[in-house]
């Protein structure tokens, strides 16, 4: 299936972060990140909950599969942190990311938000080139992220 094809068939709703889907993607992410950094501290700060993430989103197929999914975490200073955006390997490519990155930006400005930011990992250069290329700039690392030799942090006005 071509990949406009593929992004107007998914459908991407908010889904309670500890559902059962939303769990397997996030530890799909993880084991993936894990196999990458060839360990399993490779991301500096607080771990993403429900409570610190009150927006999360599931992109499913049309038979409901769940395939990628990504929140926001409303940050003190004001905007929101991206976290635990992913897409399962297969439907990489599709234009699945792009869908769930636009969806997540659009429950950002219904929050009133106006800047997203977002950390990604030195062995992520595939999502590094993604961010990049859908308007996101690179900024010093904040936060939590601050002193990691392994971050890469971007951030995008709305």
């Amino acid at each position: 299936m071509p990949a406009d094809e593929t992004a107007t068939a998914i459908t991407i709703s908010r889904e309670p972060f500890d559902s059962a889907d939303a769990a397997a993607l996030r530890q799909a992410q993880r084991d993936e990140l894990d196999a990458r950094y060839g360990r399993d501290d490779h991301e500096p700060g607080e771990k993403p909950t429900a409570d610190s993430v009150p927006v999360f989103l599931v992109a499913r197929t049309p038979a409901g599969e769940p395939i990628g999914c990504g929140g926001l975490r409303p940050l003190a200073g004001g905007g929101a942190e991206i976290k635990r955006m992913f897409v399962a390997a297969p439907a990489r490519g599709t234009g699945v990311a792009v869908a769930l990155l636009r969806a997540i930006e659009e429950e950002a400005r219904g929050m009133g938000l106006d800047r997203l930011v977002l950390e990604t990992g030195t062995e992520q250069p595939d999502a590094m080139r993604f961010y990049e290329r859908e308007g996101y700039s690179r900024i010093p690392l904040f936060g939590p992220y601050v002193g990691s030799d392994l971050s890469v942090c971007y951030a995008r006005d709305l």
